[in-house]
């Protein structure tokens, strides 16, 4: 068993592929039996839509404008605040207070789950 502070100390001195590990999202109910995937949880990318689970912003859905790795955080378009300069900035969000509600189907994640299923019309 590793002591807390030594865990605490990793995660901060991490290199950036490892860091690349901790930004995962968790999925969507809906997107998770569309895509038929059975993990809880995938790596991000730019072009993905979230639902924000966390803080004043909860509830708010975006798509993500920029993922940064060696700060671990992501950045959602039209999610903004004012600076001292009075211009907008975007708000940083972790990872772990958003859900994937729609994938941006690049040409790995084709690969990987194929094209997504139809919803049944009813």
């Amino acid at each position: 068993m590793v002591k807390r502070d030594i865990e605490r100390k990793n995660r901060y001195k991490a290199k950036m592929h490892t860091r690349k590990n901790h930004m995962h999202v968790h999925i969507s109910k809906e997107l998770k039996n569309n895509l038929s995937i059975k993990s809880r949880a995938l790596l991000i990318n730019k072009g993905d839509n979230v639902r924000i689970m966390r803080g004043t912003h909860k509830n708010k859905n975006g798509k993500i404008a920029k993922v940064n790795y060696s700060k671990r955080v992501v950045y959602i378009e039209g999610i903004t605040r004012k600076n001292a300069k009075g211009t907008e900035r975007l708000i940083s969000f972790q990872p772990s207070n958003l859900m994937l509600t729609e994938l941006n189907m690049t040409k790995e994640r084709k690969k990987e789950f194929g094209e997504p299923a139809e919803a049944p019309k009813i």
